[in-house]
């Protein structure tokens, strides 16, 4: 074979090696955007059913209105409702989240639901959770923005009874239980357990025989959330964005739009996987008419409402 023939074939090689790398980076954009456009149409179809309008476009607390894109700190308020212990109506889970992407952390502070508060907007002084029984969604960030002394931008309403699907959908979660015991058929070792979702129901219902009773509650709670935004927004989920977005529409409401979702996902992913627990310790029962209710400490209150208003970038 001369030197020209030689150097046509390994140009006409060249072609067809490019061409096969040309049409197989044509199917994966393809498939990518088939893949983005599936992803795009179960998320808005979804999000429809789970978008609420409260009628307000910012808290009164703010002086403007988040800005996703500029990266500014918010809050959200995520309220759990159970109706398998007889609340229905009523928010059994109450936890407050601040997001700080310029520290690359968010603050979880579980608050107990039978605190005694004023129920902004009801002119009383009732258990926290009665909010939600009085005035909804609206009623509870009212009166949790007037607890903390911090505004609450957001709002995820989800239905425990629900949750299950949720943790299913993200292929299930792990967590780090501080002891053994068994609840609904389910024994859980003390430290880690991979729980699916009827598990994870389990796990977060035992109360009566913990010894931090409804604190230990509070935890385990607290360690779901953890646990299901850590699945959700890691690379495996992708593969079960449908299952995902099914279970977002039928167990969750907020007032959270979609391209507000795009850009938290985008602008916020490093802090909202870096999650600090908190929780009130201080305070104690007490009856009033009867009824048992949780005392805040008000040093406690006042140090954990600074702490959060820090966070937030408010002081």
């Amino acid at each position: 074979m001369t030197e020209e023939r030689r150097r046509r074939y390994q140009m006409k090689k060249k072609r067809k090696v490019w061409k096969w790398i040309v049409g197989i980076v044509t199917i994966l954009i393809l498939g990518l955007s088939g893949v983005a456009f599936s992803m795009y149409h179960s998320f808005t179809t979804n999000l429809n059913q789970s978008h609420v309008n409260l009628g307000r476009d910012q808290s009164k607390q703010r002086v403007k209105k988040v800005n996703f894109d500029q990266r500014d700190p918010f809050s959200i308020l995520l309220l759990g409702v159970d109706g398998r212990e007889g609340e229905t109506g009523r928010s059994d889970t109450i936890i407050v989240l601040t997001v700080n992407p310029n520290t690359k952390n968010t603050k979880m502070l579980s608050i107990p639901r039978d605190t005694y508060t004023e129920i902004v907007g009801h002119n009383t002084t009732d258990k926290l959770n009665h909010a939600y029984a009085f005035g909804g969604i609206k009623m509870s960030m009212d009166s949790v923005e007037h607890l903390l002394n911090i505004p609450i931008d957001y709002v995820g309403e989800i239905n425990m009874d629900g949750f299950s699907d949720m943790i299913d959908a993200v292929g299930g979660i792990t967590v780090n239980s501080p002891r053994a015991f068994d609840q609904n058929g389910y024994h859980f070792k003390e430290g880690e357990n991979k729980l699916d979702g009827k598990g994870a129901l389990a796990y977060v219902r035992n109360r009566h025989d913990d010894p931090e009773g409804d604190f230990g509650r509070q935890q385990r709670q607290q360690q779901l959330i953890s646990g299901i935004i850590k699945e959700a927004v890691s690379v495996d989920s992708l593969f079960n964005y449908k299952d995902i977005f099914n279970s977002l529409g039928k167990n969750v409401q907020t007032n959270l739009t979609f391209s507000e979702m795009v850009k938290l996902l985008q602008n916020y992913q490093d802090s909202i996987t870096n999650i600090d627990q908190l929780r009130f310790e201080k305070g104690g029962g007490e009856i009033i008419n009867g009824i048992w209710y949780y005392k805040m400490d008000e040093n406690e209150l006042k140090d954990i409402s600074n702490e959060l208003r820090k966070h937030l970038e408010l002081d």
